[in-house]
């Protein structure tokens, strides 16, 4: 079998696709493959998310239908593109500043999964409303 040598093109190609996907923190993912379910504490507490290089973490929540969700949500990292918080359904759209706590707050009225993700649709998660 003959082998080929890369050439300079091909790795200047290797290195914009590098570029491009590292600009975002990589392949599309919903945070963490392996996030298990987290809810609000016994207090009824506040949320506490993460914004890492990973995506959202925790990537899933459990909430409760008719009550408030409070949300903490910060940044940890420069690497990604998910400097904003963005959830379609209840019109929310907030920035999130670099290792600066953001409180997020909205009542699902029913039963169901409320997708949010970041303005790049690149990183998402989900609020599972019981």
């Amino acid at each position: 079998m003959k082998t080929y040598p890369i050439t300079r093109v091909r790795w200047a190609a290797l290195g914009l696709a590098a570029v491009l996907a590292a600009g975002c923190g990589g392949a599309k993912t919903s945070g963490l493959a392996t996030s298990e379910p987290a809810g609000e504490g016994a207090s009824g507490g506040p949320i506490a998310i993460a914004v890492t290089e990973n995506g959202f973490e925790p990537a899933e929540v459990t909430v409760a239908a008719g009550q408030p969700v409070h949300l903490v949500v910060t940044r940890k990292t420069t690497k990604t593109c998910a400097t904003e918080f963005v959830m379609k359904e209840h019109n929310i759209n907030q920035p999130l500043p670099l290792d600066t706590p953001v409180e997020i707050t909205f009542t699902p009225k029913q039963a169901g999964e409320l997708r949010y993700a970041c303005a790049m649709d690149m990183f998402s998660g989900k609020v599972i409303v019981r």
